[in-house]
């Protein structure tokens, strides 16, 4: 009746290690993305960002102002 010796820290690490790879499995599935995947991605969203900018009034100068200083006006 001989009980087996058991490490309890080796039990631990391997846990540990367990649920890491489990955890980088997981990170890879949800944050994996080729090189050209995340350059198509770029593109789009400059491409996206430029289409606003240029859609974008131009600023408008009021009748009421004019373009000058006021404190070289006589």
């Amino acid at each position: 009746m001989t009980a087996d010796i058991v490490n309890l820290n080796k039990v631990r690490k391997a846990r540990e290690h367990a649920d890491a790879q489990k955890q980088a499995q997981e990170n890879r599935v949800r944050f994996g993305r080729t090189k050209s995947e995340k350059e198509n991605s770029a593109s789009n969203e400059r491409a996206k960002h430029r289409a606003l900018d240029d859609a974008q009034l131009p600023p408008r100068l009021d009748d009421n102002h004019d373009d000058l200083d006021p404190g070289n006006v006589s």
